[in-house]
């Protein structure tokens, strides 16, 4: 397919080199980072404005073409895939840092920054940006997924560190959803509308976040349990006690093997907790002494303690390498990885679940996850030739989703709803999915922004 010939016209007088319809970059925006089968546009563009972003929108809504925002590409739930072709917005050129305010504590950002970008922009300034997905995402793609990440336990997720955005419509009008106010009490709070909408009501372009100051003292550690529940147990006990985690992170014995071959490493093979502090030295101090009595009396282990940057950054390499070393447990493998979110008291008896289903696959997999919020994380590494392979990692991912939905959690902590959740949207939500489908049609009628994600398709049974 192409796009009509009038708007392929027209988006190349208005963009000239920022427009293309050559196979190599449709490709590339066709949203393959893990199992979903890729869904390529008919044409790629690259704005370097809000104004770009005006003009393309009007163009594209009176052609009648859909239109998928796309930023760094690694979302993993299809959420970028051009279901129904159309137009690719690659926002990735839009890459400014427009004002830091270290007094406020806040900063204004260009929807394709990236996050280690942005960090790398705050140096100076004694801030730091913590909300951390794994991937060096753009910030108006995390802001679109809502993401959060390692820090999330004690900074929250983008939803608490986005103040205000500034969003065009699909018929191309400029909104900014708020300003830089801590609290407002002035009508809708539109930002939060926007925040997790993945791209369906409307194209961030702009973001302004809440940084925060950068700890004077930051400890990390690794400990060891003798099963799961031991350690899961001293995560729900270091919350309910008030202690004031920074990242609390949780990795199966299987998850431990794959990171030892894929980076060279000699963890030991067992359910692990990888825990970080921040404040003054006195208050980690402190803090540590509490964690690990709290662990000592749950059977952990093996602590292993970093304060230096280069050392932290070696203990915490086992869990940032999780994914890529789950994945590639088998040559030509592709990552399936779905996440659930459940209050912290359901979470031992989750992964509990989790653990017994993956005991009864062939499938490589591992569980990982922030547990000191609840959300966990199943990474298959499938191949995806393989009938068999797909439908047992669906299989499991459904019961998985079940059991969260069954305690009150949800079907996607982190990842987004994408093309993979949707079908779990009615389950979860009930009948406040009919007002999510009204304020798709109130933002956009014609359905033309990332058009088939996140609503159920007709064509599934319903759940």
């Amino acid at each position: 397919m192409s796009l009509p010939d009038t708007l392929t016209a027209d988006l190349r007088s208005l963009l000239g080199g920022r427009f293309s319809d050559r196979a190599a970059d449709r490709d590339h925006h066709a949203g393959t980072e893990a199992h979903h089968m890729p869904a390529p546009p008919d044409a790629v563009a690259w704005p370097i404005t809000t104004e770009d972003v005006v003009a393309i929108l009007r163009l594209c809504h009176a052609a009648r073409v859909p239109v998928v925002a796309h930023g760094a590409g690694s979302s993993l739930e299809g959420n970028v895939s051009a279901v129904q072709g159309g137009l690719s917005l690659d926002l990735t050129r839009m890459d400014r840092i427009l004002r830091v305010s270290a007094e406020d504590l806040d900063c204004t950002v260009e929807a394709g920054v990236t996050r280690e970008a942005l960090n790398a922009g705050l140096r100076d300034s004694g801030l730091f940006f913590p909300i951390d997905p794994g991937a060096n995402a753009t910030l108006g793609g995390m802001a679109a997924t809502r993401a959060s990440g390692t820090n999330a336990v004690r900074y929250g997720t983008m939803r608490e560190n986005v103040l205000s955005l500034t969003v065009v419509t699909a018929d191309g009008r400029v909104i900014r959803t708020g300003g830089r106010a801590r609290k407002s009490s002035a009508g809708y709070d539109l930002t939060r509308v926007f925040v997790g909408s993945e791209g369906t009501l409307g194209i961030i372009t702009e973001v302004t976040l809440r940084p925060h100051g950068r700890p004077d003292t930051i400890r990390a550690a690794v400990c060891t349990f003798p099963d799961a529940a031991s350690a899961t147990r001293t995560a729900i006990e270091a919350i309910q006690i008030g202690l004031p985690l920074a990242r609390l992170e949780y990795l199966d014995p299987g998850c431990i093997r794959a990171v030892n071959a894929f980076s060279h490493l000699a963890e030991a093979e067992a359910d692990t907790l990888f825990v970080e502090f921040h404040g003054t030295q006195a208050g980690v101090a402190e803090q540590v002494e509490i964690f690990a009595d709290l662990a000592g009396g749950n059977g952990g282990t093996a602590f292993r303690w970093a304060e230096r940057e280069e050392e932290r950054s070696r203990l915490w390499a086992a869990r940032h390498s999780a994914y890529n070393a789950t994945v590639n447990q088998r040559p030509g493998a592709r990552g399936w990885a779905t996440d659930v979110c459940v209050p912290v008291s359901a979470l031992p008896g989750c992964i509990d679940e989790a653990k017994a289903l993956l005991a009864g696959t062939r499938i490589p997999a591992s569980i990982m996850g922030h547990v000191g919020d609840g959300n966990f994380h199943v990474v298959f590494s499938v191949d995806p030739a393989s009938s068999g392979d797909l439908a047992e990692a669906a299989r499991i991912n459904d019961r998985l989703v079940r059991t969260a939905l069954s305690v009150d959690g949800t079907c996607t902590g982190e990842h987004g709803v994408g093309l993979g959740k949707r079908k779990y949207m009615q389950a979860e939500h009930g009948e406040a999915l009919l007002l999510m489908r009204s304020l798709k049609d109130a933002f956009d009628p014609l359905g033309l922004l990332n058009p088939g994600k996140i609503f159920p398709d007709p064509t599934e049974a319903a759940e």
